[in-house]
């Protein structure tokens, strides 16, 4: 099945998402290339940025189910690239 580079964005404003978010990220850890989370304490918010390698649904499901949770907003890019 061909695969995407994609990005995705996640900014937790509220600490009911923090969990859900590391439980589903867990969850998709085989398509995950690289993970970086700052939690920016001024703002009390966390931005995590993941990098993945997946088939297009799967990188849907995850930027939707992420976007589901409450208290977090969610941005994708995917590369034209193969």
């Amino acid at each position: 099945m061909e695969t995407k580079i994609a990005l995705i964005g996640i900014i937790i404003e509220e600490e009911q998402g923090i969990d859900p978010t590391n439980q589903l990220l867990h969850e998709y850890r085989e398509y995950i290339v690289g993970r970086m989370g700052i939690p920016y304490k001024q703002r009390d918010i966390s931005i995590i940025s993941i990098v993945l390698d997946a088939p297009q649904t799967t990188i849907s499901t995850i930027s939707g189910k992420l976007g589901m949770i409450p208290g977090t907003s969610v941005k994708s890019v995917v590369a034209k690239t193969k």
